[in-house]
């Protein structure tokens, strides 16, 4: 432990009270906002029709397309969540990182490839090619949208612990000022930027995100001697757990409940990320299938670096810092990364630590801002694209009318955005996080994996699916101890948690593939072996991709 290390308020007081560093920090995170509003405006001149606002022009390549994945994918809960789970919890918060890094595998084995020849711009594409269009892409269109506001919800609450922590923000009415703005930020980056403007935005980010965690992680390592078993060594003491810390079942362990529950977040995690449409429509910006692997090799490189960092940034946390002291910041363990930061900088009211604060703070921000863009830019395609152009206007809408509905979408998903992040500000972002996976693995993985590779798969089965998948796990999560029932729930003060479970994958990740199952033997269509033939070959292919 750090002589340096004080107590949780004074580490607060030297953070926000600071005021001769407090023009460093609003410098640092206004460069970020004017540089990446003048991509965002730049590339917004070179968006002229439907393609360049929803796959960019298809004019990626497979390195930058990997390293936009990357910034899309590493998001609020992977630098904030996740340091604060593995510093509050230890070896248990560390299985967010295993979970997450592993969901890659079955992205890039199952999914990237075949859904890049079979779509065009959205999930619901590839649903719609041998399937009644209009139900199809109603149900992908919603599935779409809630998920991606479920993510959204986890961006939001870390951006409020972020910038109210930097600027010395303690009341509820500043915090959900600091939501609003970025809400007000991600419209603005989606309405002119489109797909090329966000995927500049997570580029930049990507390349600014692994270089801050490098130097923190340098730094952690520098102190301990780059010994890492003095490290977690010093961890475990300073925890007060003792050799728990560095062993399961501190926080997944304690009940059958508990066991149960990490259970149901490790098939989350593994299965959520092939079905988050934020990631999915990433795979149609590449011009070829080929690039689209590629890309996924990257981006697998890249996050693969960063959750091996996210061990020293986490343990360096656990040993720089009481348990106290980050609860007493944010009692999910939000703040854990920016305070090491501080404390490794030189402690409270040092230039070097309140430096270190500020770019660390100013790239989780920057984490922030791109990962809110990818998934409002998904969710407001998803509804222009499937449920306006192809049920509402029937396939008669133009590209521009087309464009125009996508940016309504967003400004009306942003205003829901803000109103839930508002609620959800006190929640730890991984926790958050991985409720979107479990959402995403229980609706959408099962159909799109049905449509891809099973060919009695029918319409029915496709709305059993996604519907069914969507209402058991949402309605899991609304009756489960994260929304009410604990001390640290979205609502404290309210108790009808019945469903015991932090996390509803246990069951309704199986629920969405039998319901896919079920609803296709039950149905008296008669499924398209022609269409299903076609689609085999181009998924496999790429003839015939866009």
């Amino acid at each position: 432990m750090s002589s340096t290390t004080a107590t949780g308020t004074a580490l607060l007081a030297a953070a926000s009270d600071a005021s001769e560093h407090r023009p460093l920090i609003i410098t640092l995170f206004g460069a970020f906002v004017v540089a990446t509003l003048f991509i965002t405006v730049w590339a917004g001149r070179q968006t002229r029709n439907a393609s360049d606002f929803y796959a960019g022009g298809r004019q990626f390549t497979g390195f930058q397309n990997g390293l936009a994945i990357s910034g899309d994918y590493m998001s609020a809960a992977s630098f904030l969540g996740i340091a604060g789970a593995i510093a509050l919890f230890g070896y248990d918060g560390f299985l967010y990182s295993i979970g997450f890094l592993v969901a890659w595998l079955v992205a890039l084995l199952l999914v990237a490839e075949p859904l890049r020849n079979s779509g065009r711009y959205t999930m619901g594409d590839v649903l719609a090619y041998r399937m009644r269009q209009r139900p199809v892409r109603t149900a992908a269109g919603t599935s779409t949208i809630v998920v991606s506001i479920f993510y959204l919800l986890a961006q939001m609450a870390g951006a409020g612990v972020l910038v109210s922590l930097l600027l010395g923000i303690t009341s509820d009415g500043g915090k959900i000022a600091i939501v609003a703005l970025v809400g007000v930020l991600m419209i603005v980056y989606v309405t002119i930027g489109g797909m090329k403007g966000t995927t500049w935005v997570q580029m930049v980010k990507a390349v600014l995100l692994i270089a801050g965690t490098l130097l923190i992680t340098f730094l952690i390592l520098l102190k301990f001697g780059f010994n890492l078993s003095d490290l977690l060594g010093t961890a475990a003491a300073n925890s007060g757990k003792g050799s728990a810390f560095l062993e399961p079942g501190l926080k997944y362990g304690a009940t059958g409940t508990s066991k149960l529950d990490f259970i149901s977040l490790g098939i989350a995690l593994v299965l959520g990320t092939a079905g988050l449409p934020h990631i999915l429509i990433r795979f149609y910006t590449v011009p070829t299938a080929k690039a689209a692997r590629k890309s996924v090799n990257w981006a697998i490189g890249i996050i693969g670096a960063f959750y091996l960092m996210t061990i020293v940034l986490g343990f360096g946390a656990a040993a720089l810092l009481k348990p106290g002291d980050i609860i007493a910041s944010n009692k999910a363990g939000n703040t854990a990364a920016p305070l090491a930061a501080l404390e490794i900088g030189g402690g409270g009211g040092s230039t070097g630590g309140a430096i270190l604060l500020a770019v660390i703070s100013a790239v989780a921000f920057a984490t922030i801002l791109a990962v809110v863009a990818g998934l409002t830019l998904a969710s407001s395609s998803s509804f222009a694209h499937d449920i306006y152009a192809n049920v509402i206007r029937r396939g008669q809408a133009t590209d521009k009318e087309e464009v125009r509905a996508a940016r309504w979408a967003t400004v009306f998903i942003g205003i829901v955005s803000i109103a839930l992040g508002a609620l959800a500000r006190d929640l730890n972002v991984a926790g958050l996080v991985a409720l979107a996976f479990a959402v995403a693995a229980s609706a959408n993985l099962p159909t799109i994996l049905y449509s891809l590779f099973w060919k009695r798969f029918t319409t029915q089965g496709a709305l059993w699916s996604i519907y069914g998948g969507l209402t058991a796990s949402v309605a899991l999560v609304l009756f489960s101890p994260v929304v009410s029932g604990k001390p640290s729930s979205m609502f404290p003060g309210a108790d009808f948690a019945w469903f015991p479970l932090e996390n509803p994958g246990l069951i309704s990740i199986p629920l969405g593939f039998l319901l896919g199952w079920l609803g296709s033997l039950l149905s008296k269509e008669e499924p398209d072996r022609g269409k299903y033939a076609e689609l085999e070959v181009k998924s496999l292919t790429g003839v015939g991709a866009h």
